[in-house]
């Protein structure tokens, strides 16, 4: 049986690139492997979060999860924090991490340039512990967005360095995964990019019916194709891509010939497509809410979750210690 581990770093809200992305995929893979899902409480330091809602962002996100479809009785779902094993274990993949390689990352590079303010060290080996995460577990796949590809790759270069300083074929290599034949990105209402909360261009699965229909109606657009056949601008090829996620195939050929044929009119393109977001949020929210209430369950989940997920990682770190000649006297 395959292990597959998947996180989300804590930022208090889950929005549609989180749902149709990794999360999706996670949700369908719970009954057929041996899943491991956490929240990443720590991966959310690099920013500073308020420390007076912190926690909170953490409890939503987990109700959120939940209410979205994971199940604590078939997958292991736990707080990164809880599980200590997996923050010394990143100290023992950085020995193997050379600085100029994390200085090179992508995300680290779109990080500084956009928060210069604030590069620090956990920033900078985000990819490590990403890394650990991953392989404290021993996962054989990894649902993760377009936007991660990077990350998960260092994670194999990882364990194919660790394998081969150490003379071992202890880590094997863990595989994206996904169910179509590319990874998942779903684009923002701003035109460009992927949807994300730091670009405030997500719809979020708590957004209320009319936040949905504001959101939707207010994202960009163009003026309009002015000649059959016409290549699609980014921010309308965006908006047919979140068409093809929540809508019915029938109205995805309905608004593409209408574009091809210049006969297509945005605003009636913007009203379906929210509409259908709306159905594939609402009954999820109302389900958010009854999770939030019931404190006795969450405090289970986790409870649970993090007892299964130290086992499991302590074991992984014990033999990691061995190998890289660790001892007890």
């Amino acid at each position: 049986m395959d292990t597959v581990v998947s996180g989300i770093r804590s930022t208090g809200q889950l929005h549609l690139g989180n749902y149709f992305g990794a999360l999706r995929n996670f949700i369908k893979m719970q009954h057929d492997a041996r899943c491991f899902f956490f929240i990443a409480d720590y991966h959310s330091l690099t920013t500073h979060p308020d420390p007076r809602i912190l926690h909170d962002n953490v409890r939503n996100v987990l109700a959120e999860y939940l209410a979205a479809g994971l199940d604590p009785s078939v997958a292991t779902i736990y707080v990164q924090s809880d599980v200590p094993q997996v923050a010394e274990l990143s100290m023992l993949l950085s020995m193997h991490a050379p600085v100029g390689e994390l200085e090179r990352t992508a995300s680290f590079k779109d990080k500084i340039r956009k928060h210069a303010d604030n590069v620090n060290a956990g920033l900078l080996t985000y990819p490590v512990l990403m890394a650990a995460d991953i392989l404290q577990h021993k996962a054989d796949k990894v649902p993760v967005g377009k936007d991660q590809e990077q990350h998960l790759e260092m994670t194999r270069v990882y364990a194919r360095r660790f394998n081969s300083f150490y003379g071992v074929e202890y880590f094997s290599e863990p595989a994206a995964y996904n169910f179509g034949t590319e990874l998942v990105k779903v684009p923002g209402l701003d035109g460009s990019g992927k949807m994300g909360k730091s670009e405030g261009n997500g719809l979020y699965l708590s957004d209320s019916d009319a936040d949905i229909r504001k959101k939707v109606m207010r994202a960009v657009s163009d003026s309009g194709p002015t000649a059959p056949g016409e290549p699609m601008s980014e921010p309308v090829a965006n908006l047919f891509t979140l068409l093809k996620l929540v809508s019915a195939p029938s109205t995805v050929e309905h608004f593409a010939a209408s574009y091809n044929a210049c006969e297509i009119r945005y605003g009636d393109l913007k009203k379906q497509l929210a509409e259908d977001i709306v159905a594939v949020v609402a009954p999820i929210r109302e389900r958010i809410e009854a999770v939030k209430a019931d404190e006795a369950f969450l405090r289970r989940v986790t409870a649970d979750g993090a007892e299964k997920a130290r086992e499991s990682s302590a074991k992984t770190l014990a033999q990691v210690r061995e190998i890289m000649g660790i001892r007890r006297f």
